[in-house]
């Protein structure tokens, strides 16, 4: 499989490059991590910039090498993150894209991709744990409206959303995978109460969503009643193939930060730490080859990631893990002040094993859909 890129599309990371140069410096102060109302604004301000300069259709109307590109790019200059756009842009977007119906496409991407609407993940409930087709809350339908009630958790930006893309269950008596529906949820509607939840980490990003017989239109489902486990297949193909690129560059550019101040402040003389860096090294430059693998994968299939993104989330999630923990280690006791570069990123580290499904999983995805084995009883 060629991994290269074609002359078009270096000539397409040229331009990127030479825009952002001109762009960056004349961005404004970044907000509080805890002033979300702020943060909200400020990314849609970047989105916006994005939009105007040609950039915001990468995510969609481009090839997914493009879209490689992109990412490794703007985390390379600097550039600010999607943020509170992170599930329209990366989830949302690109599973209506793909599944919506002309209205629907024509009614949410556009502004998505202009920086108007933000969007949160309302897939993970409190008594479903890591196995989401368990999801509880429900929906019937009362003539051209579902009527939702239920309840919601680590729902990423709920309390700056306009929409979420919400997981119902409609097929009660169905097996529990072929019975939920894939439903976009105005977050102004009447029932619907947000409760944001604070980590280890700092910033209340999470919240609870509790949903008391809110009514959604029919025409807001996405695919078909009862269809919404296969929609769903989609978003988390998204979420697990590519929405994580930027990454691995990110993750490659702090290496190298640890590699000088471990120089600085004579960590660098252990041999074992220079071995567990080196290590590190190889393994993030592995994983941005695996992510080139499952673009050129995903280019071939029509767009869309396979099964080849569990691989790729699985291996991420735990050397993201561990490279934060080397980052304690050269630290030193340092590392438990949450004022310290990487401290707030190692507690965040800890949770890329649970999201965007579990390294369990991962595990049984790959089993099954990759090596050929039968499914767990």
């Amino acid at each position: 499989m060629d991994l290269s890129y074609t002359p078009e599309e270096e000539e397409f990371r040229a331009r990127l490059r030479e825009w952002l140069a001109r762009t960056l410096p004349g961005l404004p102060p970044r907000p509080s991590p805890d002033d979300w109302p702020g943060r909200r604004t400020y990314d849609l301000g970047w989105q916006r910039r994005l939009y105007e300069a040609g950039y915001a259709g990468v995510h969609w109307d481009a090839t997914p090498s493009v879209r490689l590109i992109f990412l490794e790019e703007t985390e390379r200059a600097g550039a600010p993150y999607a943020g509170a756009n992170f599930v329209g842009l990366l989830h949302a977007g690109p599973t209506i894209a793909a599944e919506g119906t002309d209205a629907q496409r024509a009614r949410w991407l556009p502004p998505i991709l202009r920086g108007e609407e933000v969007w949160c993940q309302g897939f993970s409930e409190p008594e479903a744990g890591s196995d989401l087709a368990a999801l509880r809350t429900r929906a019937w339908r009362d003539g051209d409206d579902y009527v939702v009630t239920g309840s919601k958790i680590w729902t990423s930006h709920a309390e700056v959303a306009d929409w979420c893309e919400l997981l119902v269950r409609t097929g009660p008596a169905a097996p529990k995978h072929r019975g939920i529906t894939w439903l976009a949820l105005p977050m102004d509607a009447p029932g619907i109460t947000v409760r944001p939840l604070r980590t280890l980490a700092g910033p209340a990003e999470f919240a609870e969503v509790f949903l008391d017989e809110v009514r959604v239109p029919v025409a807001n489902r996405v695919g078909d009643e009862n269809d919404g486990w296969r929609v769903t297949m989609v978003t988390l193909s998204f979420e697990r193939g590519t929405a994580f690129a930027g990454e691995v560059v990110a993750c490659r550019r702090v290496l190298a930060e640890l590699a000088v101040e471990a120089r600085k402040n004579g960590r660098w003389d252990d041999p074992a730490l220079r071995r567990r860096l080196g290590r590190l090294n190889a393994e993030f430059r592995a994983l941005w080859r695996l992510t080139q693998w499952n673009v050129s994968a995903a280019e071939a299939s029509g767009g869309v990631p396979g099964a080849g993104g569990s691989v790729f989330k699985l291996r991420y999630s735990h050397a993201r893990q561990e490279l934060y923990d080397a980052a304690a280690e050269v630290l030193g006791p340092d590392c438990l002040d949450l004022d310290r570069p990487w401290t707030p990123d190692r507690l965040s580290a800890l949770a890329y094993t649970i999201a965007a499904g579990t390294s369990q999983v991962q595990h049984s995805i790959i089993a099954e859909r990759i090596l050929g084995l039968p499914k767990g009883r």
